[in-house]
């Protein structure tokens, strides 16, 4: 499956939630693989750190913005509204 489509349900996923939520990796993963999403995850995180550095979307930790170049354990995928800009 390409980034693209994997960037686009990122998107899509974290765009739909209510304001100010968030979306985990693995969220986007089983919506894009159920039978077998874990061996996707790595794919997910990859396209989710390129959108934010093209600011798209921020990943947090614990409710705090990440080093996405040193993440260890679980993220959330937030969207950035252009509106909010």
């Amino acid at each position: 499956m390409s980034n693209n489509l994997i960037a686009q349900t990122i998107l899509t996923m974290a765009a739909d939630r209510a304001p100010n939520k968030t979306v985990c990796p693995s969220e986007v993963a089983r919506a894009m693989f159920p039978d077998n999403w874990r061996k996707h995850m790595d794919e997910v995180r990859t396209v989710a750190i390129e959108l934010q550095k093209a600011g798209e979307v921020i990943i947090t930790q614990k409710g705090k913005l990440v080093d996405v170049d040193h993440i260890k354990g679980p993220v959330r995928i937030k969207f950035i509204s252009r509106q909010s800009q």
